[in-house]
């Protein structure tokens, strides 16, 4: 029989192995980002194991970051890194429990489906190609890697609409919530079609500005929330530095250089099986103006994508208690304009359950996809 071993050393790999002996008892620890204390992502690859009944058991799942998260979830898997389905998967409030009989002899278990950074290179370089991007390095993150933005629009459209609105979309400031790079990979495919006659109107009306990736070094190396230092990208945008959180210092720069009238920052949540938005009612400059913008964005999304929903998510902020820290708060606040921040499930989205994959990168690609209707709904009325 093979040998059964556990590696992980590869792209956004992360995995503590406790005993890979036995088949039947595998034990593993979640492993925590490498500069703080933050646990739930994991993805590693299984040798040896095929035809044979597998039970992993991750001791230490009641202790991570987020233990609600697995409560109903269940691990993603895939022979060939292209297709990834669930498993069977228990959590009894400490040591979650995840079976398969692998069908070979090689196997990749995750959180949530990855998303590399060769496709992350990839999917800059194929938008690149378009006659309507243009690709800016902004600098470099700590661990040297290219802080990417691109700039999308109609040139040709200037004349006719020569007051185009700036609409951003930043994601993955969490590394791990990999499905928020699947739905800018929506969202870029769609818009840079030039059959679709949304991303044409789109392309004509506005300035689109796109970091298809805030946390390069952290998803590199299989991080679940922080930096290579450490930093929550999304507590820093009050005031980052060069040091501590250069990515956000970078594209908040750029923003103040060219202006925001729409932001979207997109994420996933461990323990919510919905998809759903965050805004900006806490802030001191929230306004009717921004609240009817808000309220157009939703009543059009609900509209055209049945997987977005407005029943379930995060509680309200009181009036003036909203976090600055937060990338939404900060630029709804700065540029008084609408900003949302969008949440997608590590689980499935219990409105449309899918038994076999869960929510998923392509499910994610097809939210990025649908969003150019809201933003298309309320593109004449930000300003």
């Amino acid at each position: 029989m093979t040998q059964l071993h556990i590696s992980s050393s590869f792209d956004s790999g992360a995995i503590e192995v406790l005993s890979v002996t036995d088949p039947g008892d595998i034990r593993l620890n979640i492993r925590a980002d490498n500069a703080s204390e933050f646990a739930q992502w994991f993805h590693f690859c299984l040798h040896g194991a095929a035809r044979l009944p597998v039970t992993m058991r991750f001791l230490n799942a009641g202790q991570c970051a987020y233990p609600k998260g697995w409560v109903d979830y269940r691990v993603v898997a895939s022979y060939d890194r292209q297709h990834w389905f669930r498993i069977s998967t228990d959590f009894d409030g400490q040591i979650m429990v995840a079976t398969l009989t692998p069908e070979t002899d090689c196997v990749y278990f995750a959180y949530f489906e990855p998303y590399s950074h060769e496709r992350h290179l990839d999917l800059i370089g194929s938008a690149a190609a378009s006659e309507h991007v243009q690709v800016r390095r902004l600098g470099a993150t700590l661990d040297g890697r290219d802080m990417t933005l691109l700039r999308i629009t109609d040139e040709q459209a200037v004349a006719l609409v020569p007051q185009r609105r700036k609409v951003w979309l930043i994601a993955r400031q969490h590394p791990g919530e990999t499905m928020a790079q699947w739905f800018i990979e929506g969202l870029l495919e769609r818009l840079l079609d030039v059959d679709d006659p949304v991303a044409k109107v789109l392309l004509a009306k506005c300035v689109f500005y796109v970091v298809p990736n805030m946390n390069p070094d952290g998803a590199v190396r299989g991080n679940l929330r922080t930096n290579v230092a450490g930093a929550n990208l999304n507590r820093e945008w009050q005031a980052p530095s060069m040091d501590r959180s250069p990515e956000v210092f970078l594209v908040r720069q750029a923003m103040q250089e060219v202006g925001v009238d729409l932001n979207l920052d997109v994420h996933g949540d461990e323990g919510l099986p919905y998809n759903f938005v965050a805004g900006t009612e806490g802030n001191p400059g929230y306004s009717a103006r921004i609240e009817a913008l808000e309220n157009a964005f939703k009543a059009s999304w609900l509209a055209t994508c049945p997987d977005f929903q407005v029943q379930h998510g995060y509680q309200r902020d009181a009036p003036g208690s909203a976090n600055p820290t937060l990338a939404t708060h900060w630029v709804g606040q700065n540029f008084d304009c609408l900003a949302y921040t969008i949440e997608m499930p590590f689980k499935d989205n219990a409105d449309l359950p899918d038994a076999l994959c869960g929510w998923s990168g392509e499910r994610s690609r097809k939210l990025g996809a649908s969003v150019l209707l809201p933003i298309l709904a309320v593109a004449d009325v930000l300003r």
